[in-house]
């Protein structure tokens, strides 16, 4: 199976850290805190930790900070649709198929929560085919662009479908919360919104460079579920984020890999979920590697915050314009379950 392309958006505004903090700072819901959790705020967006920007999908950064149940779920039903919309056409454009070409739509989420899914507001502003086969896969976490397209490589190899595409769709700003919980505090300072697009199909694409999805693994962990989910509190998402997940990510991510029967000297180029800067320092000691090696995962982290489903789509988009070269590529997801992802990937001129 091939991916055609990658489209990927955000929206417009990108906040530093610092403005980030400014407007937090400014918010009743701020002076509500202990001081241990204002020290713990001021310290993470203060200061370097891998990120200096992240788009949200807000005009003022301080809307950020209004927890009420209908504003959030009005942003994510406004913004999901427009940020998926928009990353799929540049994929499909970039592809060089028609849109009446597409025959299978997959949307995964896990910010918000529609009925009709985003599959019904996507296939209806593309202008896809009433009889397409469509899918909404919600609740995969950071983790999901790599199960969605296993799904869609499984749809076109069943001949269910002969382009699929595949959309992960964040708007982490309509799923944030706030109290003295340090993981619901540093999750204020990691993630941003964003989508990414791929498109699926067992025929070899027109683009320069070609990747060839070869094999997939995956590792589902229940016992240690608790230590990266969403809870629900006063009808608002609240992100728990453990401090062990870094190392749990690594850990994981070795089991994954030894399961699809790698070794490190079979690949050539390494792209990771940027979930975090203790998390790419993690695995990058667990799987002996440079800092150059997980360069552009420590780029899409710099300008965009751990985007949560999108971000290894970004970027393996990256790596794939700036140079990395041609070979076997390991390209690695993780996320709430506790669930990991890999799969290896042929990129060929």
């Amino acid at each position: 199976m091939y991916l055609h392309s990658i489209g990927t958006a955000t929206p417009s505004r990108a906040f530093t850290q610092a403005e980030v903090f400014s407007a937090l700072e400014n918010t009743p819901k701020y002076h509500e805190l202990t001081s241990r959790s204002r020290a713990l705020l001021r310290k993470v967006l203060g200061n370097r930790n891998g990120i200096e920007t992240r788009h949200f999908a807000l005009d003022r950064m301080e809307d950020a900070f209004v927890f009420e149940p209908d504003k959030m779920i009005h942003r994510f039903r406004e913004h999901a649709p427009r940020l998926a919309e928009a990353a799929a056409r540049k994929t499909i454009a970039r592809s060089g198929l028609k849109v009446s070409e597409i025959d299978a739509l997959l949307v995964a989420t896990c910010t918000g929560y529609l009925c009709p899914g985003l599959t019904s507001y996507v296939s209806q502003s593309l202008g896809l085919r009433s009889s397409l086969t469509f899918l909404d896969l919600v609740g995969l976490g950071c983790g999901a662009a790599l199960p969605s397209l296993q799904q869609a490589a499984s749809l076109v190899a069943s001949g269910q479908a002969k382009h699929a595409l595949v959309i992960c769709v964040e708007i982490c700003s309509a799923a944030s919360y706030l109290d003295d919980d340090p993981g619901v505090l540093i999750s204020a300072c990691l993630f941003g919104d964003g989508a990414a697009a791929a498109i699926v199909s067992a025929e070899a694409p027109a683009a320069k460079r070609k990747v060839r999805m070869v094999k997939a693994a995956s590792h589902l962990e229940p016992d240690h579920r608790d230590y990266l989910r969403f809870d629900h509190h006063d009808g608002l998402l609240r992100n728990l984020l453990a401090p062990e997940v870094p190392a749990l990510a690594a850990r994981h991510a070795r089991m994954v890999f030894e399961r699809a029967g790698m070794k490190k000297e079979d690949v050539s180029g390494w792209v990771w979920h940027a979930g975090g800067r203790d998390v790419l320092a993690a695995l990058r000691q667990e799987f002996s590697l440079e800092e150059k090696e997980t360069e552009h995962s420590s780029e899409v982290l710099r300008r965009h915050g751990n985007m949560s489903s999108p971000s290894c789509l970004f970027a393996l988009q990256s790596a794939l314009e700036k140079g990395v070269p041609d070979g076997n590529w390991w390209l690695a997801s993780f996320g709430a379950g506790f669930s990991s992802y890999g799969a290896l990937l042929e990129v060929r001129s």
